[in-house]
């Protein structure tokens, strides 16, 4: 028996296929296809977010600097605001940096559920449903490579 692909949810296997709890024999599986759900504007919203709170200290050092400019404060003052402002704006590197890896994170993660589908003994089965993009499509391509391998004629009798 080859293991095309395994996890702590999903078995694919040159016999069959474990996913959502369920055992299926490849030869049962008389036709797979995937689609993809509706976009989850929510995931969209927090990229949003994200860059936001990239940008935020950003705008708030630059605001910092420009009113130690303007305003006619003391000497010791101003340099205070416009010191400040840098400090805020240097702090916003390492705070970037993280953020960058979460919103790195977000894409792999995709802004659609992806779903594998199963035609097993003429009803239509949701064989996988996950937002993982990159875990989709590694299942998606063992299983295209168990049943191409697969010596058993599939959709029925066996």
């Amino acid at each position: 028996m080859v293991t095309y692909y395994r996890d702590a949810d999903v078995l694919v296997t040159s016999s069959g296929v474990r996913m959502g709890g369920r055992d299926y024999r490849l030869h049962d599986l008389a036709r797979v296809w995937h689609s993809r759900g509706p976009r989850q504007w929510s995931k969209l919203a927090g990229r949003g977010a994200l860059a936001v709170a990239m940008i935020a200290p950003l705008v708030i050092g630059a605001l910092g600097i420009v009113v130690a400019l303007l305003i006619d404060a003391s000497t010791t003052m101003t340099v205070a605001l416009a010191g400040g402002g840098i400090l805020i704006g240097l702090a916003a590197v390492p705070l970037a940096d993280v953020l960058l890896e979460v919103v790195d994170r977000s894409y792999d993660r995709g802004s659609h559920n992806l779903e594998i589908h199963a035609l097993v003994r003429g009803t239509e089965v949701v064989l996988l449903r996950t937002d993982d993009r990159q875990r989709f499509g590694r299942i998606y391509r063992a299983l295209q490579r168990a049943l191409d391998n697969d010596v058993v004629p599939r959709g029925g009798t066996a």
